[in-house]
């Protein structure tokens, strides 16, 4: 009996120091958010031929890069719960989905705010905005599929397999600007950047931004995770309650 008594403390304790590590995350990405801010505007140089719109290139590829980390997580928790049935790896790969979709939705709206002074258009179907569009597209699709499915474990099955499948996207994103005649600036980090692409001083201001963001990503992901066992322990209660 003590031994049994003893599992709720500790699950107890284990959600507690979750949500204290949640907290303590919340405030280092405000923390970080507010440095990265103050590097962005006031720090990073001026750009010589775009000017200060330029300054939301140190927002526009953070974003874009942690899409894709969601979208990888997402097909990578899929398989997981494709393999092993478990509802932690089905809310990882939900949640990570949806702050994917919202990180992808941002790097498109700073995209075309970037575009309209320096292309004079709002959008153009340029590959890499196209190829960002389509993989929009796929991981709406997959929040979709969740909800409307027949049953909740088929949702979980079939949005795995559009999370799986959809990420093959982010690799077509990325290499669109070579792969296709694109006016679209070449890649500034990743393994085609060239090592001369930024200077240093916006290199470190990038990365730092990345870091910031990445910060709020993670928040994100397990803020969202958190929300998911609340709702589905009151689909349970719910479902027990119309059973009694």
């Amino acid at each position: 009996m003590a031994a049994i008594a003893g599992q709720p403390r500790r699950k107890g304790a284990w959600r507690a120091g979750i949500q204290d590590a949640r907290l303590w995350l919340l405030l280092l990405t405000a923390v970080l958010t507010l440095a990265d801010g103050y590097l962005i505007f006031i720090v990073a140089p001026t750009d010589a031929v775009l000017g200060h719109i330029q300054r939301i290139f140190y927002i526009h590829v953070p974003i874009s890069i942690l899409s894709f980390l969601g979208f990888l997580v997402c097909a990578v928790a899929g398989a997981g719960y494709l393999i092993r049935r478990t509802e932690r790896w089905d809310r990882l790969a939900h949640a990570a989905a949806e702050v994917g979709v919202v990180f992808v939705t941002l790097a498109l709206v700073t995209g075309v705010i970037w575009a309209r002074p320096v292309w004079g258009v709002w959008w153009t179907w340029e590959p890499r905005l196209t190829t960002t569009l389509i993989l929009w597209f796929i991981y709406v699709a997959y929040l979709m599929i969740r909800h409307y499915a027949p049953t909740p474990q088929q949702g979980r099955a079939w949005s795995a397999v559009v999370g799986i499948i959809g990420f093959a996207d982010v690799p077509i994103v990325y290499y669109s600007v070579q792969w296709w005649r694109s006016i679209h600036p070449v890649q500034v980090i990743g393994p085609e950047a060239a090592d001369d692409a930024l200077e240093p001083i916006m290199a470190r201001i990038l990365v730092f931004s990345l870091l910031a963001m990445l910060a709020l990503f993670t928040y994100l992901v397990l803020e969202r995770m958190a929300l998911r066992g609340v709702e589905d322990t009151l689909s349970q209660l719910r479902r027990e309650r119309q059973v009694d």
